[in-house]
């Protein structure tokens, strides 16, 4: 075996995979696993943990998995993450631990993405979950939204043994990792609710179709002895271009499209859910959330392209979903920028005009900004549009909160170390603080808030 070079992980052939939504890495095998992670060289200073959000023991988790105690592996992961099944699948591991892994620096990092899959598989397909705390405390806290910041925020408070409920806008448990994320990148019914279970054996309890904001408001539930609140409702508000033909039939959001897919089921023809698959397809926007509408898409049945403003090497998508996508056949317009969307007579999109770009000077992102070549208008004939240019968060809980900042961005302000927001009692975390990011972050975001409240909770007489 060469140390140097990682242990293949087997997927689906992409010709294949292209035509149904069964996930397309296969994962590692208990031999697999092991052989991978006899390639740790177990860092005294492990740099890999220092780009973890949610500080998982990595180098011990590895060295069990080396010696076969897989058991023992899941134990200690679950330690620090609620959601290892998710993250093994959805995380950035290339830019946060395998990114700073030592053994990248000559060889391939080691796939540490790939092995917290394989143990928080090995686990579920075991029948082991975490361990509910010994001592239970008599304080109820509420946690708004019960994606990936509030599932963490949750499961840490109630391994400390809080009263903890979580308030979930929708009619199913998981946020994002239910409606944002494709079946073929992240199975929900094996891996997203098997993770929501753990967190519910842990003690804590989940009730769906309640909207905050409408049904019941934070003032509601801290008269209702809920000591603390945990606002991780996300940021599902998505945002347009503003340019002519965007009100056209035919034209979604990539949050509505996805949604649909994956909590409506529209892929399934069991279900009779309405969408607009479309024949030819135009993907707006180069990030994650981009590939998976184009990706999606693609397995409808359509032609897809994916128009981006820069150039690949700006693309903010991870480059293993760039690959993907790609090898699967979607069509990438680079340095394009649709300038209006084409409407026919009855009211439906039948194309969109676009311009090339070139790179100027760095902006304040530090990526070399677009700037339009004159004269270089085209069109694109096709029969949807996709607009995957973002999130920002709803409005709706900060509006009907007294007492609670926001900033220009319509952004919840919280510190970032507690999560404590300008409001007593009330801590926010994740996409609704910091806008649309990802899910480790807003995992580490719930950790941090579950510590914040703990604190403020132990310095509060009950």
């Amino acid at each position: 075996m060469d140390v140097m070079k990682r242990v293949p992980v087997r997927e689906q052939e992409p010709q294949v995979r292209a035509k149904n939504f069964e996930e397309v890495c296969l994962g590692y095998n208990a031999e697999e696993a092991m052989a991978e992670a006899s390639r740790c060289l177990n860092c005294k200073n492990a740099q890999c943990m220092k780009g973890c959000p949610v500080a998982i023991d990595i180098p011990a988790f590895i060295g069990q998995v080396k010696e076969g105690n897989f058991a023992e592996a899941y134990r200690i992961i679950s330690q620090s993450s609620a959601l290892p099944a998710v993250c093994g699948r959805v995380c950035p591991q290339e830019s946060q631990c395998e990114g700073k892994c030592i053994r990248g620096i000559k060889g391939e990092p080691v796939s540490i993405g790939k092995l917290e899959r394989f143990v928080a598989d090995w686990a579920r397909e075991n029948g082991i979950t975490p361990e509910p705390a010994k001592e239970k405390k008599n304080r109820k806290v509420a946690v708004i939204g019960s994606g990936p910041s509030g599932l963490t925020c949750a499961g840490d408070l109630a391994k400390m043994g809080y009263d903890v409920t979580i308030f979930e806008a929708l009619h199913k448990a998981g946020g994002v990792l239910v409606y944002g994320i494709p079946e073929f990148r992240l199975p929900k019914e094996t891996v997203v609710q098997t993770e929501v279970e753990n967190v519910k054996k842990l003690g804590v309890k989940i009730e769906t179709n309640v909207v905050v904001g409408k049904a019941v408001t934070i003032d509601d539930l801290q008269e209702e002895g809920f000591e603390a609140v945990f606002i991780g409702s996300g940021a599902g508000l998505p945002r347009f271009m503003g340019i002519p033909g965007e009100n056209a039939n035919g034209v979604f959001s990539a949050n509505e499209d996805l949604t649909r897919n994956n909590l409506m089921k529209a892929f399934d023809e069991n279900y009779d859910t309405p969408i607009s698959a479309g024949k030819k397809v135009a993907v707006v926007g180069g990030g994650n959330v981009a590939m998976d509408a184009a990706r999606t898409a693609l397995r409808l049945g359509a032609e897809v392209h994916i128009i981006y403003r820069r150039s690949e090497e700006e693309l903010p998508a991870r480059v293993e979903e760039v690959h993907h996508a790609k090898e699967e056949g979607i069509i990438f317009d680079l340095l394009t920028n649709p300038t209006e969307i084409l409407v026919d007579d009855n009211g439906w999109v039948k194309g969109i005009r676009c311009v090339r770009m070139e790179l100027g000077e760095p902006d304040e992102s530090g990526r070399r900004r677009p700037v339009e070549i004159k004269g270089s208008e085209f069109e694109i004939e096709l029969d949807t549009v996709i607009m995957s240019l973002g999130t920002s968060p709803n409005p709706l809980i900060s509006s009907t909160t007294d007492g609670l900042e926001i900033n220009k961005h319509k952004c919840i302000v919280a510190d970032e170390e507690t999560g404590q927001t300008s409001k007593i009692g009330v801590f926010a975390g994740g996409d609704a603080v910091t806008g649309a990011a990802t899910v480790i972050l807003a995992m580490g975001a719930g950790k941090a808030a579950a510590k914040g409240i703990d604190e403020y909770l132990s310095g509060k007489k009950n």
